[in-house]
């Protein structure tokens, strides 16, 4: 990343002041929580919300960066499980989401909340941008002209180097079919799938991509094409076993297919996917 990046970043967060970074536990907040409190020191707070959509091990990572780094870091309950609207799953539940998410963060800070989105960001449909306009959260990595590959590279330079090749890791939700109920049981399905078929390809690092859709029409694994070439007909009939063996009552019914990774499969407009 240019020097010159940087310090239109840290200059947007000296502006802001004393401040609460929305820490998920992936590259972006992590990266960002990193520079704000090199930047604010005490003056930067991290708040992270726990939460079925949210894997165990990110919520390890964000206390474990905290212990590290000598962050000031409050973890809550995020309670959009309570919120129907959520649960409905709706083409906009990333809206209920972010709502319920910047509401709890309001009740444990009074300071202006910052969140990790960068430029990539506003090129897709993300409804949870709306809930951070109505609740005034600010994106310094927008403001400062940051896209995905300038965050991981200032998250490099921030020594921050098992940060920086995370894989991009939405919320377990965004794997359910738009119009399927949320339920905590199949997000702890989708959770299990994903770490036992990345553990037996071997995908850890940034340019691979493994996916756990619940859909509809039944459950459907998405893997980068590398991952997908590798998967041998031997190794799908294994691992299709083995996921149908864990897999909530009824939801693998029609079986496992293995498919290309596409971006927000699960999400739907209207017309199949």
């Amino acid at each position: 990343m240019t020097g010159s990046l940087r310090h239109k970043l840290e200059d947007v967060l000296s502006g802001i002041g004393p401040l609460a970074v929305a820490v998920s536990g992936g590259v972006d907040s992590l990266t960002l929580a990193a520079l704000s409190h090199r930047v604010l020191g005490t003056g930067a707070a991290m708040v992270h919300a726990a939460s079925p959509a949210v894997p165990g091990e990110a919520t390890a990572r964000v206390r474990s960066e905290a212990a590290r780094e000598g962050w000031s870091l409050t973890v809550v309950e995020a309670g959009e499980f309570a919120d129907p609207r959520y649960r409905a799953n709706p083409v906009n539940r990333c809206f209920f989401c972010k709502t319920n998410l910047y509401g709890t963060v309001r009740t444990v800070t009074d300071l202006p909340i910052v969140s990790g989105a960068n430029l990539n960001d506003l090129g897709e449909y993300r409804p949870g941008l709306d809930a951070a306009r109505e609740h005034g959260v600010r994106h310094p990595y927008v403001e400062a002209g940051l896209d995905k590959a300038a965050v991981r590279a200032l998250a490099r330079e921030l020594g921050l180097a098992d940060v920086a090749e995370l894989p991009s890791a939405p919320c377990l939700s965004s794997r359910v079919e738009t119009g399927l109920r949320i339920e905590p049981g199949t997000l702890a399905f989708i959770h299990a799938v994903e770490g036992m078929v990345g553990g037996a390809l071997g995908v850890g690092d940034a340019s691979r991509s493994v996916r756990c859709r619940v859909r509809a029409a039944g459950v459907v694994i998405e893997l980068d094409a590398a991952s997908l070439a590798a998967l041998h007909d031997f190794a799908r009939e294994d691992l299709a076993a083995r996921i149908a063996a864990v897999a909530p009552a009824g939801l693998a019914s029609n079986g496992i297919r293995f498919q290309p990774y596409r971006v927000g499969s699960a999400f739907l407009t209207g017309d199949a996917a």
